[in-house]
């Protein structure tokens, strides 16, 4: 059964060039945004950039966990 489950550092490895979007994102939402309104220039796009960072890291966690319970499934060991 502990086979079956993920590690953080497959999930790192998973989403390692979206961490790098998602900081991406956000320095170019403060750096867009003109002084003295930062937060309100800036907070819904680093908001929306957390959104979708937040998806594609859940996505990406459950395929690395069906992955997983696949390659260590009956079935697959029989295959």
């Amino acid at each position: 059964m502990e086979d079956k489950r993920i590690t953080s550092e497959e999930i790192l490895a998973a989403i390692d060039i979206d961490v790098k979007q998602v900081a991406q994102k956000v320095a170019e939402a403060i750096n867009n945004a003109q002084a003295g309104a930062i937060i309100d220039q800036s907070e819904e796009q680093v908001r929306d950039a957390h959104a979708e960072f937040r998806q594609r890291t859940y996505q990406k966690a459950l395929s690395l966990l069906e992955k997983n319970q696949q390659a260590f499934s009956p079935s697959a060991q029989s295959s």
